[in-house]
């Protein structure tokens, strides 16, 4: 259903926003997640808390992904996911940064069909529905039509551009920018900002899956970085890197890229 997950996704980000903005740049608690996982604040736990009663009493036969909860194995058995983000980019959050996000999707059968990304601090909320098209502040957006990598302007960390990942020994010639929220990197590419975007690590399911059918729906590709479709409800909660962009910049960065081992391509 989802013409109907997705006004129930975007009430939700408007309400994470006005929680979330109710604690930055102001005193809040931080720690750091064990095993280097990252910053959490009181701003992620209370937009989860507020995730959690609104959502799962909307949708109590859906399952349920989200990077502050804790995980169980009864969403594998679910056809319909949630799988969020409260704060997408929280080292930003706390920097003072307003590049953070909320990013929320739903996904059915590994699909997304319901997505929204919303950065409070700066009015932007993008959204799609499968099939029907995605938007930015309710207008159309559509990915660039940039036909050859090396005149790309691509979202990317510096990791990835080392050798070892692709095929020439070095990445081809095109210009590297970065933003810090990865769910933010794919809606700046499915708005057609940026030509393209690529993380070459395995990346948590919550960052990614409301930008895959963002961009996807605005007419881009976006892959593992083997160029497999991704999909989501996975045990592992995690994807094999994400290559994103226009359809002919997606199809020369996946060619360029060094397989990964057991990979079909």
């Amino acid at each position: 259903m989802p013409g109907t997950d997705l006004p129930l996704l975007t009430q939700a980000a408007h309400e994470a926003g006005r929680i979330a903005v109710s604690y930055f740049k102001r005193d809040h608690q931080s720690w750091d997640k064990p095993d280097g996982a990252g910053p959490v604040t009181e701003a992620d736990l209370a937009v989860n808390r507020m995730l959690e009663d609104t959502l799962r009493a909307a949708r109590p036969n859906y399952g349920w992904l989200s990077e502050e909860s804790e995980d169980s194995d009864a969403r594998l058995d679910k056809s319909h996911v949630f799988i969020l983000d409260p704060i997408d980019g929280t080292r930003s959050f706390t920097e003072g940064s307003s590049t953070w996000a909320h990013s929320f999707a739903v996904a059915q059968d590994g699909i997304v069909t319901a997505a929204v990304i919303y950065l409070p601090m700066r009015d932007l909320l993008y959204c799609a529905a499968a099939g029907e098209g995605a938007t930015l502040n309710g207008e159309p957006i559509a990915v660039s039509e940039t036909e050859e990598l090396a005149q790309a302007d691509i979202l990317s960390a510096r990791p990835n551009m080392g050798g070892r990942h692709w095929k020439a020994g070095q990445p081809p010639g095109f210009e590297r920018s970065y933003r810090p929220s990865l769910a933010y990197r794919l809606a700046l590419v499915a708005q057609g900002r940026f030509d393209g975007m690529l993380t070459l690590r395995r990346s948590w399911e919550w960052d990614i899956a409301a930008g895959d059918l963002i961009l996807r729906e605005a007419g881009g590709g976006c892959t593992d970085r083997n160029g497999a479709p991704l999909r989501f409800n996975s045990p592992s909660a995690q994807v094999d890197g994400v290559v994103a962009g226009g359809l002919a910049v997606h199809r020369e960065l996946t060619g360029a890229l060094i397989p990964t081992a057991g990979s079909a391509g």
